[in-house]
C-alpha cells in the first residue's frame, strides 16, 4: 500500500487486502485526454474547486468532462465518514471556504451548464452538517445562472436537527440522497450511516416540499441479493422517491470493500424494468450508471415523466 493511500484512507490501513478483479469488457472506458477535458480540469483548478469525479475516481470522467459536465464536491476533499466503498479521503476536514458558493456559481456560468449536480463530503464536525453552506451554494447558482436547474446529492445529516429543512428551503430542483446498498450490508459497507434514517430523510423531503424531485441510488455487486434490491425499491417507493439509479460497484483499492461480482448488463436491464413497474418516474440502471451521469438529460426526462403522469391522472 502506497504512502499516498495511507494518508488518504488511514482507517483502512489494517484491513486485509482484497485483490481488485479485472473489469469485464462491458465496463471498460477510454482514458480521458480531450481538449475539453483539459479545459474543464483547468477551470476547476483555477477556482480551487473539488470534484467528486476526481475524488471518487469515477469511470465516466473522460466522457463527462469532455462535455464540460463536472460534479462539484463542496465543503472540502476530506470526509468525516469512512465508508468501505468510497475513495474520498477520510480525516479531519478544514474550515469551510466562505468564497466557495461564489466560485461554484462562477464555474457553472463558465461551463454553460443547463443542469448542475452539487455534492459534498460528510461534515459531522459542523453543527448543521453543512446545511447552511449547501443552501448558500444553491442561492449563489440561482443568482448567477437563474436558468440553470440544480440537483444536490447530500449527506444524511445524521443527528443534525433542522439541517434538512434549511436545505429544502433553498429549493433545489432535485434532492438526491443515496441509500448506496441494502440494509444487511450497512455495517460492513456504510458503517457510519443508518439505512432507515436515510430512508426517512428522503420521505421527509417530500413532506416538506412535494414539488421537489427526489432521487436515490444503489450500487450493485457488493453481495446483495435480488430480493434485497427489490425490497429497497419498495422502501423507496413508500417514501415517494421519483428517480432511482443503479450502477456497478467498482473497488478503488485493495483496502476497500471487495467486489462480490460484476452484474451483467442484462441484469441491470431487468432491475430497470422491475423498478419502473413499481412506479418510479425514471430509472437509470447500467454498469456505468452513477448519480450524476447524464444528469442533465435525465432531468429533462424526469420532468416530462411527471408531466405525463399528471396528465394521465387528470384524464382519470
Amino acid at each position: 500500500m502506497s504512502k499516498v493511500e495511507r494518508i488518504r484512507h488511514p482507517e483502512k490501513v489494517n484491513r486485509p487486502d482484497s485483490p481488485v478483479p479485472r473489469k469485464p469488457e462491458w465496463i471498460r472506458v477510454r482514458a480521458p485526454g480531450s481538449e475539453e477535458y483539459r479545459k474543464t480540469r483547468a477551470l476547476m483548478r483555477e477556482l480551487n474547486l473539488v470534484t467528486v469525479c476526481e475524488e471518487a475516481a469515477c469511470p465516466n470522467i473522460g466522457e463527462c468532462w469532455s462535455q464540460r459536465h463536472a460534479t462539484m464536491m463542496i465543503m472540502g476533499a476530506v470526509c468525516t465518514r469512512a465508508c468501505a466503498f468510497c475513495n474520498v479521503a477520510t480525516g479531519r476536514p478544514g474550515r469551510l471556504d466562505a468564497d466557495e458558493p461564489a466560485h461554484v456559481a462562477e464555474a457553472v456560468g463558465k461551463l454553460g451548464l443547463r443542469h448542475v449536480v452539487i455534492t459534498s463530503v460528510d461534515r459531522d464536525d459542523l453543527p448543521d452538517g453543512g446545511a447552511a453552506h449547501f443552501a448558500a451554494v444553491i442561492r449563489g447558482i440561482r443568482d448567477a445562472s437563474p436558468g440553470t436547474t440544480i440537483e444536490i446529492l447530500t449527506p444524511d445529516f445524521l443527528r443534525k436537527e433542522g439541517a434538512l429543512e434549511v436545505v429544502v428551503e433553498a429549493r433545489p430542483d432535485v434532492f438526491n440522497h443515496n441509500l448506496e446498498t441494502v440494509p444487511r450490508l450497512y455495517p460492513s459497507v456504510r458503517p457510519g450511516a443508518r439505512y432507515y434514517h436515510s430512508l426517512r430523510l428522503l420521505d421527509r423531503v417530500k413532506q416538506l416540499d412535494p414539488s421537489l424531485f427526489t432521487k436515490s441510488g444503489l450500487m450493485a455487486g457488493l453481495g446483495e441479493s435480488k430480493q434485497e434490491v427489490t425490497q429497497v425499491m419498495d422502501d423507496l417507493r413508500c417514501a415517494e422517491v421519483d428517480f432511482l439509479t443503479i450502477g456497478q460497484y467498482l473497488q478503488p483499492t485493495v483496502k476497500h470493500h471487495p467486489i462480490d461480482r460484476f452484474v451483467t448488463p442484462d441484469e441491470f436491464a431487468e432491475f430497470r424494468t422491475l423498478a419502473l413497474s413499481k412506479g418510479f418516474l425514471l430509472v437509470s440502471s447500467s454498469p456505468l450508471t452513477r448519480s450524476s451521469y447524464h444528469a442533465d438529460r435525465d432531468f429533462e426526462m424526469l420532468r416530462r415523466a411527471r408531466e405525463d403522469s399528471l396528465a394521465m391522472a387528470a384524464r382519470g
